[in-house]
């Protein structure tokens, strides 16, 4: 692959910027040994952005983006924002990127590495082998619809409202992606709502039904409420191959997901948007569940796993170079195998080290896995 594939990296707060430069010495290690070069452009994003722009996110910042092949996102956010006003919060960049890129298609993995089965709250045999993927509607629901806001009433109390609001053609456009991800894997589907009390949930549920009859072949289509779900992710959830939901359900499930893995710090993500007819490629952003970690920040404790999973995705999904993808996961694995570990998956007999000792073990990997 040549060096045209443009990449923005956008590391942000707290560990992102961290863990993004740990991520830039997996990139150079294979600029050198495989020849996979990008152009990298890098910018500020969140409450960085703000600090230099008095903005989570220029307009500058989201044209560059908007031309990229892929995105590389760290994280956001800090107490010393919170008293912002809510459209400069640093959490509004990375909305609005996933907004105005049209990502409307979130994979968050969740895969247990045989080294840290025992790192899970739960008993081994439960989360031994786990490998399931949830996808989250990421453009729509109640993180975007209108109405929403803040409203005084005439006795001076206040009520805050959100719509979750979803139409046809959102539904559709998520289940097709979660229908080719289960042919890709076991085949299997679960839509998760809450049809039971939510009219969105009705309607997703009709849509999720009619599209599986009249493209889901191959698939086994399954309905599960959200609260069962969140319930079963944690009695077994070995049930699930891919999950598919709203906005809001995905979000909160996924993060119970990850704690099935040991850690928020060994959990990546994919956001894609739809295929371009002209190019074949798909804008995207990839980027670590585990937050801007604020309380870590820059003490070298940051578990810098889940970035480098992520870049992983984007060699994956955007770049189409599977081969490479497999060998950065590859070392995860064999550095996790080598007793390593970052103190959020810290374990009996193992060695706890910091970001810089964490990306130290990858490389060694990469280097013995290159021979």
């Amino acid at each position: 692959m040549g060096s045209n594939r443009k990449v923005m990296i956008l590391p942000g707060d707290g560990i992102g910027k961290e863990v993004m430069a740990a991520n830039i010495k997996v990139i150079d290690w294979l600029a050198k040994y495989r020849s996979l070069d990008f152009d990298i452009t890098e910018d500020e994003v969140g409450g960085a952005a703000y600090d230099a722009y008095g903005t989570p996110l220029k307009d500058e910042t989201l044209a560059d983006a908007m031309g990229m092949d892929a995105v590389l996102f760290g994280a956001v956010g800090g107490p010393q924002y919170d008293e912002l006003p809510f459209e400069l919060k640093p959490e509004r960049g990375l909305l609005a990127l996933r907004k105005e890129m049209e990502l409307f298609a979130n994979l968050r993995p969740a895969m247990v590495f045989p080294p840290l089965v025992e790192a899970s709250t739960l008993k081994p045999e439960v989360v031994s082998g786990l490998d399931i993927m949830i996808l989250r509607e990421l453009t729509g629901g109640s993180y975007f619809a209108e109405p929403r806001g803040i409203e005084t009433l005439p006795d001076g109390s206040k009520k805050g409202f959100d719509t979750n609001l979803y139409t046809t053609a959102e539904i559709e456009r998520i289940g097709r992606v979660g229908l080719d991800l289960a042919r890709k894997r076991d085949g299997k589907l679960m839509s998760v709502e809450k049809s039971n009390v939510m009219h969105s949930g009705v309607l997703w549920k009709e849509v999720m039904t009619a599209l599986h009859a009249a493209e889901g072949e191959g698939v086994t289509l399954g309905h599960m409420f959200a609260d069962n779900c969140a319930m079963q992710l944690v009695r077994n959830p070995k049930q699930f191959d891919v999950i598919v939901t709203d906005n809001l359900f995905g979000d909160l499930l996924s993060d119970c997901a990850a704690m099935l893995t040991g850690s928020l710090g060994m959990l990546p993500s994919a956001s894609l948007g739809a295929t371009d007819d002209a190019t074949g490629m798909r804008k995207a952003m990839y980027e670590p569940v585990h937050g801007s970690a604020p309380d870590i920040a820059g003490q070298n404790l940051a578990n810098p796993l889940a970035q480098f999973l992520s870049f992983a995705m984007m060699l994956r999904y955007s770049f189409d170079q599977g081969a490479e993808a497999d060998l950065v996961e590859q070392a995860v694995s064999q550095a996790l195998a080598s007793g390593k570990r970052t103190g959020d998956i810290m374990a009996p007999g193992c060695e706890q080290v910091g970001t810089d000792g964490m990306t130290d073990a990858v490389i060694a990997a990469l280097n013995e896995l290159a021979r």
